[in-house]
């Protein structure tokens, strides 16, 4: 049997995914977790929950990748492109990112240029989890151009104005979660929380404006139980024996 990975921990795993949830999901910086948890009658420092992040976040994110990928959440119909300007330590670094026509992130890639070579390092990484696309939206960057070239389908690239709407809204949770941790200090700290933050977004975007309001209550109140599932089956808890942590509102 795999071992657990809270093993080592004498905090409840309820808890330590509560925190984990809280801080990359929310815009919330590390006190703000701290205080919520406090007044919830949970007391422990801010610098634990940044240990669990860093801990647990890789590991949370990477197994809601594998059931979204199972599950063929992602669509190849189309996908949209673009890239964020991201300041570390008063360098310009470049975060690409791709997401299909309904809003899926699918990749995000931190590099310290946006030429050729980088466009095609995201490219290949992208097709290689995801397959080939059938039309991939970008802006006029002419990387894009020069890396699709080279990879054969240049054919399906498809640039205008507005069309590359859904990138640019995309970005928009990124942005306010960039504030609130105050930017970041160096490369692999932004493309890690960036890959978790991607996951946990997918795994709680709902597209609420698409369906109804009983549709959505059942389908968040499905989303949280699974958050709350996950690496349950190696601490030995059933579906039944999983306690439900309700965040009330302040």
């Amino acid at each position: 049997m795999t071992k657990s990975p809270f093993r080592y921990f004498k905090t409840s795993p309820e808890i330590i995914r509560l925190a984990v949830m809280m801080y990359v999901r929310f815009p919330l910086s590390l006190r703000n977790v701290e205080d919520l948890l406090h007044e919830r009658g949970i007391n422990i420092c801010h610098e634990t929950i940044r240990y669990w992040w860093n801990r647990f976040g890789p590991m949370f994110a990477a197994e809601i990748r594998k059931r979204r990928v199972q599950s063929h959440a992602y669509s190849n119909w189309r996908w949209h492109l673009d890239e964020v300007f991201v300041k570390i330590n008063g360098e310009t670094h470049y975060l690409w990112r791709a997401v299909d026509h309904e809003g899926e992130v699918l990749e995000s890639f931190v590099t310290k240029r946006r030429d050729r070579k980088a466009a095609l390092r995201f490219l290949k990484k992208l097709m290689k989890q995801y397959g080939a696309p059938k039309m991939i939206v970008t802006d006029r960057l002419r990387s894009y151009r020069a890396a699709m070239s080279e990879l054969g389908n240049a054919t399906k690239q498809n640039t205008g104005r507005w069309l590359n709407n859904r990138a640019e809204k995309s970005h928009l949770p990124f942005r306010r979660r960039e504030r609130a941790m105050q930017r970041f200090r160096t490369t692999r700290s932004l493309q890690k929380f960036t890959s978790i933050h991607s996951s946990v977004t997918n795994h709680f975007n709902l597209q609420r404006h698409l369906i109804t309001r009983d549709d959505y209550k059942t389908k968040r109140e499905a989303a949280l139980i699974e958050w709350q599932q996950l690496y349950a089956a190696k601490i030995g808890l059933s579906d039944g024996k999983l306690r439900r942590i309700r965040i009330r509102h302040l």
